[in-house]
Formats: C-alpha cells, sequence, structure tokens
C-alpha cells in the first residue's frame, strides 16, 4: 500500500521547486492535493505532473500573507476531496536582502509576513480540519539558516527561526488532538529561488553547493520531499515538535561559503527578493 494512500495534502508554494517536488512525491505515494500557489502556470504544471501519477489534484491560487487566501485552499481540500490530512507549510522566499541597517521596515515586514505569518495561518486554520478527523500532520518549511547565525539572509534567518519556535509552541497545543506539527530545515538545496541571483544560474549554483557540506553534492526538492514524505506518513506518529534537518552535514561542520568561495548572493547590496517565478 502507498503511505499517503487515502490522505488529503495542501501545500503551499507548490507550483516550483521543493514543493513542487513534494507535491510530485505524495501524488505517487497516493494522496490527494491542492496546489496553492501564486504562480499560476506553474502550479497548473504540478497539477498534470500529480496527474500523471494517477493523483486528484487541483490549483487553488493563494497568497499565504492572507489568511482568506489560506483559508480557503483548506477549505477546497475539504470540498474537493473531504477531508485535510497534512497541511505542507511550504511557501517562501528570500526576502529582505542586505545588512541590518540597510534593511528597511517594510522590507523586514514583508518577509515576515511570508515567511512566519504564513505558517501561522497554515496552522491555525489546518488544525480545526485536522481535529475533525483524528488528527493529522503540520509541516513547515524552515531552514539550517535558522539554527545558525551567517546562513542565510539576516531577516530570512530570524524569520525561520521563528518557524521553528513555532512548530515547538504549535506541538506542545495539539498534541492531545494528534495533530503532529513539524518544521524541516533545508541546507543548501538547488531551486530556482536561488539561481535568479547568482550569475550562471543552475550550474554556478550546483558547483558551488557541491562543496559547501560532507556529503559534495547540491541538494535537491527530493531530499526535502523525503523527509515530508515520512512526516506526512502514518511512519511519524510519535514525532512532532520537531525541526529535522535534511542538510548533506552542513550543520554538523560544513563550509558555509568558507574557504574562498564566492560571497553569497544575500550579501549583495539588494533590498528584495521576490518568489522565483517573478522579476526583481
Amino acid at each position: 500500500m502507498r503511505r499517503l494512500e487515502g490522505k488529503v495534502a495542501v501545500i503551499t508554494g507548490a507550483a516550483s521547486g521543493m514543493g513542487r517536488a513534494t507535491a510530485a512525491r505524495f501524488a505517487a505515494e497516493g494522496a490527494s492535493i491542492v496546489i496553492a500557489d501564486l504562480n499560476a502556470e506553474g502550479g497548473e504544471a504540478a497539477v498534470r505532473e500529480c496527474r500523471e501519477n494517477s493523483a486528484n489534484a487541483v490549483f487553488h491560487k493563494t497568497d499565504v500573507t492572507a489568511e482568506g487566501e489560506i483559508k480557503g485552499a483548506i477549505e477546497r481540500a475539504v470540498k474537493e476531496f473531504g477531508r485535510l490530512d497534512v497541511m505542507f507549510n511550504n511557501a517562501g522566499l528570500a526576502g529582505a536582502l542586505g545588512s541590518l541597517e540597510e534593511t528597511s521596515a517594510e522590507n523586514w515586514d514583508r518577509t515576515f509576513a511570508i515567511l512566519l505569518r504564513g505558517v501561522f495561518l497554515g496552522i491555525k486554520h489546518a488544525a480545526p480540519e485536522m481535529r475533525k478527523i483524528g488528527g493529522g500532520s503540520i509541516i513547515s518549511t524552515a531552514s539550517v539558516a535558522g539554527l545558525r547565525g551567517g546562513a542565510g539572509p539576516l531577516v530570512y534567518s530570524v524569520a525561520k527561526a521563528g518557524v521553528i519556535h513555532l512548530t515547538k509552541c504549535a506541538a506542545l497545543e495539539l498534541g492531545g488532538d494528534k495533530i503532529r506539527v513539524n518544521c524541516i530545515c533545508p541546507g543548501g538545496i538547488n531551486t530556482p529561488l536561488i539561481h535568479k541571483h547568482i550569475p550562471g544560474g543552475d550550474p554556478v549554483v550546483r558547483q558551488l553547493l557541491d562543496n559547501i557540506q560532507p556529503i559534495h553534492r547540491a541538494g535537491t526538492g527530493e531530499d526535502i520531499a523525503g523527509a515530508a514524505l515520512y512526516l506526512a506518513s502514518d511512519d511519524s506518529e510519535w514525532v512532532t515538535g520537531t525541526a529535522m534537518v535534511v542538510d548533506g552535514g552542513l550543520m554538523a561542520g560544513g563550509n558555509l561559503f568558507g574557504g574562498g568561495a564566492p560571497r553569497p548572493a544575500f550579501q549583495t547590496p539588494a533590498k528584495w527578493s521576490g518568489p522565483s517565478f517573478e522579476k526583481d
């Protein structure tokens, strides 16, 4: 039996990158999926990929900073497929770039709205639907940048630290309802979100990421999808409040852009980095 047979999932940011890889993996494992994203073209393509795996899938245009739209994506899952078992709060972006003193209060707030407020809203509106069916799994994308200084843009890193702590607090509150709340902390994952900021794109990013952790290859969306599958499945029914590190060994003592490697994009003077499908 497939590991998510009969389960229903909402995945935000599923039109590209880690979210899209996870949607494809969940589909192959039998889940019905709501692809929640602002990117309609990528979202519809993700739906087609899911259906190629004989899975039920729909696209729902969603701005994760808007409470009504998060609630709407969850309501769409219940309307289309009858229930909600898995909520993957994955949508993200780099957000505010540059030094602390260069960062505007507006860009600080915009970054937090997407990376942390969006996770809060996903947990808030998923929990009641999961309680109705006796439990479920809420997963959020955090980052090793939330665990270690210097591993990402400043504001991004602080917001991701917030995701990790929110995960722990929500796990305590919802555990009695058999609702598990966990997050994944990716390391150097080669996705379009990174490609757009580094001249040369994919091959240059891949070469850079090959050398920053003990396992000498860039991380992929599929690496994160595997972790998300475990947390979504019944195999993790006694796992909650965790920040699962998926980083090829980076946090164990990786290079982290040292040793003469190029300066990462988040140290440039740029002020804002939006979604991967949009031009900054």
